[in-house]
């Protein structure tokens, strides 16, 4: 029977159960409540159902789009101190001595 990890109150299933009771595993899941499993008393994954995954990854992927390149980041950059409130865009005097 699956016993609740110290971290949250999702069951943990050690592999062997998770095997002899994946519809149970599976039924879970699809309520909602993530189910992990350990192999050799260490966690190994997790299992979702369809929509909180589809809805991780929608979050993954999702708000500011992101540039692909350390060139696109850089062009991505505001221009004017307008379009950055708080950015000084002035460079600062450095002391050599």
């Amino acid at each position: 029977m699956p016993t609740p990890p110290s971290h949250s109150t999702a069951p943990v299933w050690r592999l062997q159960d998770a095997k002899s009771q994946f519809s149970a595993v599976v039924d879970n899941a699809l309520r909602g409540v993530p189910q992990h499993v350990t192999r050799r008393g260490r966690q190994a994954v997790v299992v979702l159902s369809e929509a909180d995954y589809a809805a991780l990854q929608r979050n993954a992927t999702g708000g500011a789009a992101r540039p692909a390149s350390l060139i696109g980041h850089l062009l991505a950059m505001p221009k004017v101190a307008d379009e950055a409130p708080g950015l000084d865009p002035q460079p600062r005097e450095i002391d050599f001595s």
